[in-house]
C-alpha cells in the first residue's frame, strides 16, 4: 500500500491541515445546495470497512508525527452509531497518541444522534463538530436549498455543545445576494448568537459556474455583492453576534478583509477596523489572491 485511500475531490477545513485526512464517506448526504458544486454528479456513499482500517493501519505505521484526524467527506457523522464508535475504538487503539477527532456534520446528522450518542464519541475522542449554518435567515435557507430551518440549525449546534464537544460553525457572506443582504447579516448574527459555538467562519462567496446560484447569476436573477457591500455585511454580521466566548474569523482565503475576533473582548476593535476599511484606509486582499 503507497498511502492513504481517496475517492474523488476531498475537502477538509483549513484548520485541519495538518490532521490525517481518513476518507469514510464519499460524497455529502444532502448536495442539494445550490452554491456548493463540490460533489455534483458523486453519488453519496459509505467507503467499505475493510478499506478504511488498512488506511488506519497505514496511519498508524507512517503518519506518527501528525496529532489529529479528520473524517471526510462532506458528513461523515451520518454513519451509523456502531459503526463510528468502533472506528473511533480503533483510531484510539492503533493511533493512541492522536488528541483530537474532527468531521463534518450536518444539521440532521447532528440530530439523529441523541445527546447520549454524542457524549459516547466524545468520549472515544471526537473533539470538534464542522457545520455549515450559511445563514440565519430563513428565506435564505429555503433559497439556497439548506433543507434544514433555522430552528433546526439552533437545535443541532446547541446539542453538539452540550454533548461537551466543540463546535466550528460555517457562515458565507453574499449568500443572499444584494437583496437581503441586510436580513442574512442580522439574522446570521442572531443565529449564532442563540448557538454559541466555539468558533465561526465567515467565509465569502465565490460562484461556481458548475452550480444552481452559477447559473442564477449567468440569468441575472441572483446579484453578487462588490467587495465594498460584503464589508457592510460582515460588520453587520458581527455587530448583531453576541458570543460568550471563542474565535469569530474572517481569514479564510476568500475573504477580502482577514480579520480574527476572540470574543467578545475584541468585537468593537473589529468594527473600527471594518470601518477603516470602507473608508478606504485598509487595503483589501486583492481578487487574483481570494480562493476557495
Amino acid at each position: 500500500m503507497d498511502g492513504l485511500h481517496y475517492e474523488g475531490m476531498i475537502i477538509r477545513p483549513p484548520s485541519e491541515a495538518d490532521s490525517i485526512i481518513l476518507q469514510i464517506t464519499r460524497g455529502c448526504s444532502h448536495n442539494k445546495c445550490t452554491f456548493c458544486g463540490t460533489y455534483k454528479g458523486v453519488r453519496f456513499g459509505i467507503k467499505d470497512e475493510a478499506i478504511v482500517d488498512r488506511d488506519i493501519d497505514y496511519a498508524a505505521k507512517n503518519l506518527q508525527f501528525l496529532r489529529r484526524v479528520f473524517l471526510a467527506d462532506g458528513d461523515a457523522l451520518i454513519l451509523p452509531q456502531e459503526r463510528l464508535v468502533r472506528l473511533l475504538q480503533k483510531i484510539r487503539t492503533r493511533m493512541p497518541w492522536i488528541q483530537r477527532v474532527g468531521l463534518y456534520g450536518n444539521a440532521k446528522s447532528i440530530l439523529r444522534k441523541s445527546l447520549q450518542q454524542l457524549k459516547e464519541l466524545r468520549d472515544l475522542g471526537l473533539g470538534i463538530v464542522y457545520l455549515g449554518v450559511e445563514s440565519g435567515d430563513p428565506q435564505t435557507l429555503r433559497d439556497i436549498r439548506k433543507g434544514v430551518s433555522r430552528e433546526k440549525m439552533v437545535e443541532a449546534g446547541r446539542r453538539v455543545r452540550q454533548a461537551g464537544i466543540k463546535l466550528s460553525v460555517t457562515v458565507l457572506l453574499g449568500i443572499a445576494g444584494r437583496e437581503r443582504s441586510l436580513e442574512h447579516a442580522r439574522a446570521t448574527g442572531s443565529i449564532l448568537s442563540e448557538i454559541d459555538p466555539h468558533y465561526v467562519g465567515a467565509l465569502t462567496l465565490m460562484v461556481l459556474p458548475n452550480t444552481e446560484l452559477g447559473r442564477r447569476v449567468q440569468e441575472g436573477t441572483f446579484e453578487v455583492l462588490d467587495p465594498r457591500e460584503l464589508l457592510v455585511e460582515l460588520r453587520e454580521m458581527l455587530a448583531h453576534t453576541h458570543m460568550s466566548r471563542g474565535l469569530f474569523l474572517s481569514n479564510h482565503a476568500s475573504n477580502y478583509l482577514p480579520i480574527k475576533v476572540k470574543m467578545p473582548t475584541d468585537k468593537e476593535r473589529a468594527l473600527a477596523l471594518i470601518d477603516e476599511a470602507l473608508k478606504g484606509r485598509v487595503r483589501l486582499k486583492p481578487e487574483w489572491m481570494r480562493a476557495l
